[in-house]
């Protein structure tokens, strides 16, 4: 919110309000409530792998259904690699437990997540991406500000808990959410969902580099179809790109007028 609105971008702050906004606060404030009621059922692994394979899947079939995008065979098959190789590099590390509850929370996480990405690619569309996701952060935060009455706070207190805030504010949520919202501008929100599936691979390779993890060949595996599934999803967002036509190039007759 202080980058945009030392950006000016929060001029003219009714042009953010509208149905698009809305349903983005709510996917974005739902999506954590969702989540972490998952992993608290079924388990880091599957609420994870549940509700980060899920978004792509639940984005495609909300843009068919809504806009009449038909997801194509490429796109298909990006996402089937990379959900694939994402259930098997984050399951690699042990046994997994299911709870049908926790199942289905990680479920409704995957869809209120893929909600707010085709709603803020509709707001990016007319207003420019740092505000945007200021403006649904901030409403999203005010959503959730009731819950924090039910949790126990007196950690913040301390130097370390506030470092901590500050880091998983600023790193590990404002930094990720401006870059992802930047990104929907150039892509569609279901390929967008289907490459944030490197969330995982990154994560993996920092253990492995930073904190001497080592992997199994299961793990190796996920992390190949990992990369195969955005190989091809790069290559198929490219071709679907609209081409960029300079303003001063364009033709300023209507569609559709008759040529002399």
């Amino acid at each position: 919110m202080v980058l945009a609105a030392l950006r000016g971008d929060l001029r003219g702050p009714r042009r953010f309000f509208g149905p698009a906004m809305l349903l983005a606060t709510m996917g974005m404030a739902a999506y954590q409530v969702f989540f972490f009621s998952g992993i608290a059922k079924t388990g880091v692994a599957v609420g994870t792998i549940v509700a980060m394979g899920s978004p792509p899947i639940f984005a495609g079939l909300m843009e068919w259904v809504m806009h009449g995008e038909r997801p194509n065979p490429e796109w298909i098959y990006a996402t089937a690699l990379a959900v694939f190789g994402c259930g098997l590099l984050i399951s690699a590390g042990g046994g997994l437990s299911v709870d049908i509850a926790g199942v289905f929370l990680a479920l409704g996480a995957g869809a209120m997540f893929a909600i707010f990405s085709i709603s803020v690619k509709r707001m990016v569309a007319n207003v420019p991406a740092y505000a945007a996701i200021a403006v649904v952060s901030s409403m999203g935060a005010l959503f959730l500000a009731p819950f924090l009455w039910i949790e126990n706070l007196a950690w913040l207190t301390r130097p370390s808990g506030f470092s901590v805030i500050l880091f998983l504010g600023v790193v590990a949520t404002a930094c990720p959410y401006v870059l992802y919202t930047q990104g929907l501008k150039r892509v569609n929100s279901k390929t967008g969902t289907t490459l944030l599936l490197a969330e995982p691979l990154t994560a993996g390779m920092l253990g492995y580099f930073f904190l001497g993890e080592r992997f199994s060949d299961i793990a190796f595996l996920g992390m190949a179809l990992l990369l195969s599934g955005f190989v091809v999803t790069t290559i198929e967002a490219g071709r679907t790109r609209p081409r960029f036509v300079p303003a001063d190039r364009r033709d300023p007759r209507p569609h559709g007028s008759i040529h002399s």
